[in-house]
């Protein structure tokens, strides 16, 4: 079966076309800048990318120029549109709803909509791209992927917070989690490189990216995760404040004469990272600057690396040990030196790793040294792929 894989963001759409029986990818690409002038990229496996402005107004037209493109005579992956099995969307919040990935019909996109409060930045952007393919693609079946699924197993005692229990009942303010898809796929896909048994494990995946995320994951399911309520809370981010205390942020709105507005603005895209550097979000020009001397950068990453490893440590406590330690997504998949330094922290849990190993970049490799008492490996992610089988495991 040949799935089509969205993922839908408020003025962009990125996509890939997967053989669910080969897993390999047909084509990719991103719509961009939908309802401002609009790019196509497209690009057919093993083929350069192809870019084409042209007009978005809205995306149910970016899907047509996604549709159209697939199917083009000249550089298609498809014969005809009746080649695609299934689509699967990636949705960002399922609240205590979705424990687990839905075939999308009316009655459970009425549920997704009643968790838009939760992501208003991200659900409404979903369902807006569910709606453009179902009006496009009638009759092809359609699968609801949430970010936050993998997270409906954490006990009480992880998701609640200590806030008045009726704000729970009410609201629904509590712990969520995301990059579900990922730490899931990750943690199942480091059990089978390693030969730990998924069902018997202590795993902690360390998704470190632009946004960044840590779980605990016991005997295949999760059990903690950084992330909270939204994706601000947690580790030190790219943008991202992560864990600060509350009277900080008031202090500083009155300090700044900030609404909540523009302390939301602070905390998601001003913070982080960037705002300890003042240099940039990416780790890679942090390191550079480190190395030309600047102490802000060094202070940046110090602080990221810092922060990661009391994630590892607590978790480890909460799982009473750990088998194997993942580490994925752009910063965790691609930086030797920041997986060197997070480790370093861990010589208490007996994690000792191999210098040359550790040079990999992109690539699925044990990183850990054979005398380490704990197993580390970098596993890349492939939340799309993750997203596919999920959908041909409930349309079959």
């Amino acid at each position: 079966m040949k799935v089509l894989v969205i993922n839908c963001g408020s003025s962009s759409l990125k996509y890939q076309v997967i053989d669910s029986d080969t897993e390999k990818v047909l084509a990719k690409g991103l719509c961009e800048r939908i309802g401002i002038d609009g790019r196509l990229v497209y690009q057919p496996a093993g083929s350069d990318k192809i870019k084409t402005d042209v007009a978005m107004p809205t995306h149910k037209e970016a899907v047509k120029l996604v549709l159209d493109a697939l199917v083009n005579p000249e550089n298609g992956v498809l014969k005809s549109l009746s080649e695609i099995g299934a689509v699967g969307h990636r949705i960002v919040h399922g609240g205590e709803k979705f424990t687990r990935s839905a075939v999308i019909t009316d009655e459970m996109l009425k549920k997704v909509e009643e968790c838009n409060e939760l992501a208003p930045l991200h659900n409404p952007a979903n369902i807006i791209g569910i709606n453009a393919c179902r009006e496009l693609m009638p009759g092809v079946p359609m699968v609801g992927v949430f970010d936050t699924a993998f997270h409906q197993t954490m006990p009480a005692k992880a998701y609640m917070y200590a806030v008045p229990y009726e704000d729970y009942e009410k609201y629904g303010v509590r712990r969520y989690g995301f990059h579900g898809t990922s730490h899931s796929f990750v943690s199942k896909r480091a059990a089978e490189v390693s030969g730990v048994d998924l069902h018997n494990s202590k795993i902690i995946v360390a998704h470190l990216g632009n946004g960044a995320s840590i779980s605990a994951v016991l005997n295949g399911e999760s059990v903690d995760t950084s992330m909270g309520l939204s994706p601000l809370e947690g580790l030190v981010m790219g943008t991202r404040s992560g864990d600060i205390d509350p009277t900080a942020v008031q202090y500083i709105a009155k300090k700044e004469n900030l609404d909540f507005d523009g302390v939301m603005n602070l905390l998601n895209k001003k913070s982080g990272v960037l705002g300890i550097s003042g240099v940039s979000s990416d780790f890679r020009d942090l390191l550079a600057a480190e190395e030309e001397g600047n102490k802000r950068a060094k202070l940046a990453v110090d602080m990221f690396c810092y922060r990661v490893a009391k994630y590892i440590g607590a978790y480890t406590a909460a799982m009473n040990g750990v088998d194997l330690i993942a580490f994925t997504a752009g910063v965790g998949e691609n930086n030797g030196f920041v997986r060197e330094q997070i480790c370093e922290y861990l010589g208490f849990l007996g994690v000792k790793i191999d210098a040359e190993a550790n040079k990999v970049a992109g690539e699925e490799k044990k990183i850990s040294a054979d005398d380490s008492k704990v197993l580390v490996y970098v596993i890349p992610t492939n939340e799309e792929l993750a997203i596919a089988r999920e959908t041909v495991a409930l349309v079959k």
